[in-house]
């Protein structure tokens, strides 16, 4: 006869990716005023806007990550350790997001605006960048399509199995866990 082992009990890791989360962001937020402040030494200056669209860019994913946590767990009571690995990658995509944005920006495959305002430029970089890393999947999608539309690059198979998905009739459901 068989017995069947019982079933681990789920680690519930919410308080080590609340303090994973605001630890990144004391960092990503002193980054950005130390950056913002000129505290860069002279061979990473020019890599300044760059570095701060990331860290910016970690700010927006951060935020999304605590408003992730904060309906999962307190407001819909559907909080699911499955997901726990998503709260550590997350802002991660969000940071590679944001410093890709900026490639695009520069590269001008992505357009902020139809006037050119030299003072707002670095603005426009760091709103993006907040966009982005809030956003990644919306991101993710509009880089496919720039990529699609420049150089005939069809969508990843993760986007491909997206929009298959979808159905027009229906909204599809929210990618928070």
């Amino acid at each position: 006869m068989s017995e069947a082992t019982p079933a681990k009990p789920k680690r519930n890791l919410t308080i080590p990716i609340i303090l994973y989360l605001l630890a990144l962001l004391v960092f990503a937020t002193y980054s950005i005023g130390a950056m913002a402040l000129g505290w860069l030494s002279e061979p990473y200056r020019p890599l300044r806007v760059p570095l701060m669209c990331g860290a910016i860019a970690y700010v927006g994913g951060a935020l999304y990550c605590f408003r992730a946590i904060y309906l999962n767990k307190c407001v819909y009571k559907r909080w699911d350790s499955d997901w726990h690995v998503w709260y550590f990658i997350r802002p991660i995509t969000s940071t590679i997001a944001g410093a890709v944005s900026y490639l695009f920006l520069k590269a001008g495959l992505l357009v902020l605006e139809s006037t050119a305002n030299a003072g707002a430029s670095e603005i426009g970089f760091f709103a993006l960048a907040f966009i982005a890393g809030f956003n990644v999947d919306k991101f993710v999608a509009k880089i496919e399509e720039v990529a699609k539309a420049v150089w005939g690059i069809d969508k990843t198979r993760s986007g491909q199995v997206k929009a298959d998905q979808a159905e027009p009739t229906k909204p599809s459901p929210p990618t928070t866990p």
